[in-house]
């Protein structure tokens, strides 16, 4: 899917969320830290299985879940 090869979905792991490389680490997690001001450099500190490469690619995901699509509607 897109290249993003690290975002996994497994029903045995975190009830099927996305997770990164299998592991139990959601990718919504990552996101979320990102999304509160964590760096980089933090995220990896705290939680050393990840790699900067699963960061960019949860980004990547939630860019692509988010995705705007304009449908249009027929006027009577």
């Amino acid at each position: 899917m897109l290249g993003l090869e690290r975002v996994t979905f497994d029903p045995r792991i975190m009830a099927g969320q996305a997770c990164i490389r299998g592991m139990r680490i959601p990718v919504s997690l990552v996101v979320n830290l990102v999304a509160n001001g964590k760096s980089v450099e933090e995220i990896l500190e705290e939680y050393p299985d990840l790699e900067l490469e699963d960061i960019r690619q949860s980004l990547l995901y939630a860019a692509w879940l988010t995705q705007e699509r304009v449908y249009p509607f027929k006027t009577a």
